[in-house]
């Protein structure tokens, strides 16, 4: 690594503090420090003979350098400084600089920056400010860069928003100036090294044994799912604990705009959205591919989002024959979720009367999942409900489980209750069809659940 040939692409003036490292870390001269080694490091290096060596092997040539051009400089800085030095130049060159301290930490589930004076991270359903700075917008913006780049994607004053994902799955949203007028602006929600199961959805009290019982029953019967809810909710992550019940047999089909579902089955083929190219060409949507799926032999389909105009197709797929697929769609209830799902089935361009789209989805889907976020941070499942059919121009539905919020404690818990409406659905017989058990008394309205 002693090649001549400045890394322009790589070439930043960094030094933004790292969480872990205190006051010394977020101060003005230790910044200016970092940028001077990183820039005289850059200086140093080939970009060809970089990316040519092993991570490791980089990550451990970076360091003597870094030592080697601390002894040059003769700078007067104690071990953990070095330390310090060292680590933060290594972020910068191998990974996502400054961020990295934050993806590294288990208890953070989304990484929120506000330009680059500002970083926010939510831990355990809560944000709080974290100590972590970029250096100025600049740096901020070579970071997004190098995310984006990664997946093939680009951002800049043309194009100045982008979804894309990193290679843990975590979702990544960045807008830019001149749209974001502070400043560039990323999101990352992370997730779990480790897929959430559903016994991680009982230890936190998200939903009841017999909730997960009868979800556990509708995937292995084959029954068409929607999961609603709010951002961050969790629907992508229900999904991906849902997902696990499917048989190993099967062929699935997952379409998503930025892939993010993380399912264990051998047999699985994930498609992703193409955005267009500079010249506003290229782009391959949801729907396209959604379409192209059904020539693929899918056993089940699963649409990580519906947005738009896909929509009609999943549901003439779920109607067609691809029986326990499942998507998910934003919505703060139940019935707004099918009214979504009607509003996004007329942007297809068909001029199909109200009740003929009403009939679409109620014959396509069995059942509605509806998820929310409480105020204390944590996510529960607060409503599953069966569409039993249509009355009339509207879709029916009935309530099987609910949650119901009493009050709050003096600590700001949400307090209240699981419990079964006293209903009990149609889709029961199907599942016995099948070989699932389920006990009657899952549906008494008696039992209640803290």
């Amino acid at each position: 690594m002693s090649l001549r040939d400045p890394l322009e692409q790589t070439k930043n003036d960094t030094g933004a503090p790292d969480a872990e490292h205190g006051a010394s870390a977020a101060s003005k001269p230790y910044q200016k420090l970092k940028s001077h080694i990183h820039r005289k490091l850059l200086d140093r290096v080939d970009l060809a003979v970089m990316e040519s060596m092993p991570p490791d092997r980089l990550r451990e040539e970076i360091k003597i350098l870094v030592e080697r051009l601390i002894a040059e400089e003769n700078l007067a800085i104690n071990a953990a400084e070095r330390q310090s030095l060292v680590r933060d130049i290594q972020h910068e060159v191998l990974g996502l600089g400054p961020l990295e301290s934050l993806m590294a930490d288990p208890t953070i589930s989304d990484i929120l920056v506000n330009t680059h004076r500002q970083v926010y991270v939510e831990r355990h359903g809560r944000l709080e400010l974290s100590d972590v700075r970029f250096e100025n917008d600049e740096h901020l913006v070579k970071i997004i860069d190098k995310i984006v780049s990664g997946v093939g994607r680009r951002i800049d004053e043309s194009s100045p928003m982008v979804d894309a994902r990193l290679p843990d799955g975590s979702r990544v949203n960045a807008i830019i100036p001149p749209l974001a007028i502070d400043g560039p602006i990323l999101s990352i929600r992370r997730f779990a090294v480790v897929p959430m199961r559903m016994d991680d959805f009982l230890q936190y009290k998200s939903l009841t044994p017999g909730m997960a019982q009868v979800l556990e029953g509708l995937v292995k019967a084959r029954v068409n799912m929607l999961l609603s809810g709010g951002t961050g909710t969790g629907k992508t992550t229900l999904l991906n604990v849902l997902s696990a019940f499917i048989p190993t047999t099967e062929r699935i089909v997952t379409i998503e705009d930025a892939a993010e579902l993380q399912l264990q089955q051998p047999h699985v083929v994930r498609l992703e959205t193409r955005p267009p190219n500079i010249e506003g060409k290229g782009e391959v949507t949801q729907r396209a591919l959604v379409r192209n799926s059904l020539r693929m032999r899918p056993d089940r389909i699963i649409v990580g989002e519906v947005r738009g105009a896909e929509v009609l197709d999943m549901l003439q797929a779920m109607n067609t024959g691809h029986d326990g697929s499942m998507t998910t769609v934003h919505a703060n209830s139940a019935r707004d979720a099918l009214t979504r799902l009607e509003n996004m089935t007329g942007m297809a361009g068909l001029n199909l009367p109200p009740k003929a789209m009403r009939q679409q989805i109620s014959s396509a889907l069995t059942v509605l999942v509806q998820i929310a976020r409480m105020s204390d941070g944590k996510r529960k499942l607060v409503s599953l409900q069966e569409i039993t059919g249509m009355e009339g121009d509207i879709i029916t539905m009935q309530e099987i489980f609910a949650f119901e919020q009493t009050g709050i404690a003096p600590d700001g818990t949400v307090l209240g209750h699981f419990q079964a409406t006293g209903i009990r659905p149609k889709f029961v017989d199907r599942l016995r069809v099948h070989g699932i058990e389920v006990p009657d008394d899952l549906f008494d309205p008696q039992r209640t659940y803290e």
